[in-house]
């Protein structure tokens, strides 16, 4: 099956039938619909170097992602979220090139892609505060989507998808409170990523609306592992004041934390309570039938369908206005929670 075959079954022109393929607007949603189904039918791939060659697009994504030496971006959270963007990659016959560089070529690596025309549009990890690769890629007139915000001036001016972590962070912790708990340990992801800051943010603006002074020796900031959660968990339950109850960014330093309580003898919901971030991973599931952790979630994989859907609407139409998506957690009631211990 080849394009004039397939342009013959739909009565269609060669060009119209390419374009509905490749979602040009001028094509009617019907017109599409029938070609993709035509497609479907008759086993059509469309080849994506004539492809090329006939549209000026490479049909191909690029996640460009650091070794870093600070964060690790090749984690569960960032496979869960390719999954969910290949799934929008597949469907509108998309390649994704994927190059993990070292910190120092990052910038050069962008460079170097926009000057070969690698590909159509990027895709930006683990944005920092005024992360300076939204105007790199601004000034060489690559078309992205931020899998976040960069805080400070300009976020309206750029296309992104995030969560809403300052006002995640902030529910959770009213829900502490609520339970009477008034010494809240904080194991935070590196405060120099955007999430991780308004994470912090979150949580103190809810102690600080209850008049609790935000005690910075049980607020606790490093890359989100079981190590992280177990050592910072550890440490803090040995204090003269240890906290009644703890608020981790992630399943992960969640299970770090489960252990340091379990070592020192104290039950999650009894003795102790715990409430997580879950980004519902495919892999580390929080509970099947019911949650284990109580838990504010929402789903990296829905984000990366969201991110990848915007960047394909982006590499469409380049000069319209940018599109930001901001996304609500769910607070999952599981069974790491109860009242604070009465003194």
């Amino acid at each position: 099956m080849n394009l004039k075959k397939l342009s013959d079954i739909v009565g269609l022109s060669q060009t119209t039938v390419s374009r509905a393929l490749n979602g040009y607007p001028e094509v009617s949603e019907a017109t599409r619909e029938r070609v993709r189904k035509a497609a479907e039918k008759y086993n059509y791939a469309p080849n994506n170097r004539a492809r090329s060659l006939a549209t000026g697009r490479t049909h191909a994504v690029g996640h460009v992602i650091p070794v870093s030496t600070e964060h690790e971006v090749v984690n569960p959270v960032f496979t869960d979220f390719i999954a969910g963007a290949s799934e929008i990659y597949a469907r509108e016959n998309y390649d994704m090139h994927l190059k993990i560089v070292p910190d120092a070529q990052e910038e050069q690596t962008y460079r170097d892609i926009a000057l070969k025309g690698a590909v159509d549009a990027v895709i930006v990890h683990g944005p920092k505060d005024n992360d300076k690769r939204i105007e790199l890629l601004r000034s060489i007139g690559m078309p992205f989507v931020v899998h976040g915000r960069s805080g400070g001036k300009g976020e309206d001016d750029y296309s992104w998808v995030d969560m809403n972590n300052a006002r995640a962070f902030e529910r959770a912790t009213d829900f502490l409170l609520d339970l009477g708990h008034r010494r809240i340990g904080l194991l935070n992801g590196l405060e120099s990523m955007d999430f991780a800051l308004r994470r912090r943010l979150g949580y103190t603006a809810s102690l600080t609306a209850r008049g609790i002074p935000e005690d910075p020796t049980i607020c606790y900031s490093a890359e989100m592992t079981e190590e992280f959660g177990y050592n910072a968990t550890s440490v803090m339950l040995q204090s003269d004041e240890p906290p009644t109850a703890f608020l981790a960014s992630s399943i992960i330093i969640g299970i770090g934390v489960r252990r340091a309580c379990e070592e020192a003898n104290l039950k999650l919901g009894r003795d102790v309570s715990l409430v997580i971030h879950d980004d519902d991973l495919s892999y580390l599931r929080n509970g099947t039938s019911e949650p284990i952790y109580t838990a504010t979630r929402s789903s990296v994989r829905l984000a990366g369908r969201i991110c990848a859907d915007m960047l394909m609407r982006r590499i469409a139409n380049p000069s319209a206005p940018p599109e930001h998506r901001l996304l609500d957690a769910e607070l999952i009631i599981g069974h790491t929670h109860g009242p604070a211990p009465k003194p």
